[in-house]
């Protein structure tokens, strides 16, 4: 599923291709991902209309309307958006497109439907609603030890919690703990201090070059890239252990025994 530097992705892909281009129809083939409106307000609501500036915030990429309300895209596992003009380059599950006056396409394509579009009047509010927490890739470190403060939840549990920090998913949250080497299923309150910033660097780091690499998350991955230790059996390294797999806040986590600590509270 794309997590923060995927949908940033997303974010310059829609910036450079959509933004300032008047909607001149709007087509929907599947209207199952619009989860507040049905298909023929959407287009009714859409022609005509310009996006004139996007926001990302964590995992959520959202489209605001030069009429000053809002489109959110959550991409879900499978979502992609495309800029095409020939017919034939049109997506294959795609489920809704914006024809712009120039000829061209924004098709959204969503093979499995799990993606979800919203058209939303008050952003802030919906923000609200849903207790979206900051965005990892801004939040300070003051206010990210802030929300360590006082916490007994797993490291990767709370890494996860997107009402406490935007954007982290499953495979960045594995690696922030590979890279400082602690156990995802390590409680906070064993945690020290020092442990505690070093998650807070390594996780603005490995974010910092997710998003300067601008990378697409169904792209195929290089020798460069994260989570390549992610094999079940693979030596750790300096041999100091195995990478195992098990459940940890609800997800499949992978990390090397011995080599990444496990703290618990007495």
């Amino acid at each position: 599923m794309p997590e923060l530097p995927e949908v940033n992705s997303f974010k310059l892909y829609f910036d450079k291709t959509t933004l300032n281009q008047k909607i001149r129809e709007v087509e929907v083939q599947d209207d199952k991902i619009m989860r507040n409106i049905n298909g023929d307000d959407f287009i009714e609501k859409l022609t005509g209309r310009t996006f004139v500036n996007s926001y990302r915030r964590g995992k959520y990429l959202f489209g605001k309307l030069d009429d000053g309300n809002d489109v959110l895209f959550h991409f879900g596992m499978t979502g992609d958006i495309k800029y095409y003009e020939d017919d034939m380059d049109q997506p294959r599950h795609e489920r809704f497109a914006f024809h712009f006056t120039n000829g061209y396409r924004l098709g959204f394509d969503c093979p499995r439907k799990f993606a979800r579009i919203l058209y939303l009047k008050d952003l802030e509010k919906y923000i609200s609603e849903i207790g979206l927490g900051e965005d990892a890739l801004i939040i300070s470190e003051n206010s990210f030890l802030e929300k360590l403060e006082g916490r007994k939840t797993s490291i990767k549990g709370f890494l996860l919690n997107q009402k406490l920090l935007a954007g982290v998913g499953n495979l960045y949250a594995d690696e922030i703990c590979f890279q400082t080497r602690i156990h995802p299923g390590s409680s906070i309150s064993a945690l020290r201090q020092k442990q505690k910033k070093d998650i807070y660097k390594v996780m603005q780091n490995i974010l910092s070059i997710a998003v300067n690499r601008a990378r697409n998350y169904k792209e195929e991955k290089t020798e460069d890239d994260f989570f390549q230790w992610r094999v079940k059996g693979q030596k750790a390294p300096k041999g100091k252990g195995v990478c195992k797999v098990e459940k940890i806040a609800g997800r499949t986590t992978y990390y090397f025994d011995i080599y990444q600590r496990l703290y618990q509270s007495k």
